[in-house]
Parts: structure tokens; C-alpha cells; sequence
């Protein structure tokens, strides 16, 4: 499974970005995708999920409200849409694939660097 993620980038405070990650490989059968982040000097911090439906979706307490997971399985593609972004959002978003539920031993995605300023 390859992940590449795109969309990262430098923006103002209170600001919006999307992020996308395309999915290739052996990807038959997943379900969920999702999303997590980790800034300078900080541990990894989950962002947010989807399931294949796009029914189900979860967030983290912190931006809840502010962002949003969507995906389109004909592209194999899963998006972030953040807005109203903090400075405290800057750091590396990364897109992965939980294995058997558990996103440390899943598949995960180069990382892409989004920095907020104020």
C-alpha cells in the first residue's frame, strides 16, 4: 500500500487548507482511513478518521468543528479540510491505514508539512 499526501503548505491564522491522500497498492478490502499529525516536539496526535461508506467519522477533541474527513473511493482519495486553522495545528499530517484496527502497525503516508501563522 502507497500513500501520498498532498496539500500542505504555509497559511495565515484563521485560514483553510485541504489536504488529500491518495491511496494505490493492495488496498482491496480497507476500511477505514484516516488521519494524524505531529508537531515539533510533540507525540503523534490522531485528527480524524472515515470509514469506506463515508458514513462514520471521528475527530480529535482538537479540531473538532474545524475540520473535516471525507473520501471518494473511485479515486481511492481521502481529504482534510481544515479551517479557522491555529497556529497550535501547525505540524506534519500524515495519512494511514490502520492494520487491523491499530494505526501504529498500519500503512502510513510520507507526511506533509502545514504551518500556521499568526
Amino acid at each position: 500500500v502507497q500513500l501520498v499526501e498532498s496539500g500542505g503548505g504555509l497559511v495565515q491564522a484563521g485560514g483553510s487548507l485541504r489536504l488529500s491522500c491518495a491511496a494505490s497498492g493492495s488496498i482491496a478490502g480497507i476500511n477505514t482511513m484516516g488521519w494524524h499529525r505531529q508537531a515539533p516536539g510533540k507525540e503523534r496526535e490522531f485528527v480524524a478518521a472515515i470509514s469506506w461508506s463515508g458514513s462514520r467519522s471521528n475527530y480529535g477533541d482538537s479540531v473538532k468543528g474545524r475540520f473535516a474527513i471525507y473520501r471518494d473511493n473511485a479515486k481511492n482519495t481521502v481529504y482534510l479540510q481544515m479551517n479557522s486553522l491555529k497556529p497550535e495545528d501547525t505540524a506534519v499530517y500524515y495519512c494511514v491505514i490502520p492494520y487491523q484496527g491499530d494505526y501504529e502497525s498500519g500503512f502510513w503516508g510520507q507526511g506533509t508539512l502545514v504551518t500556521v501563522s499568526s
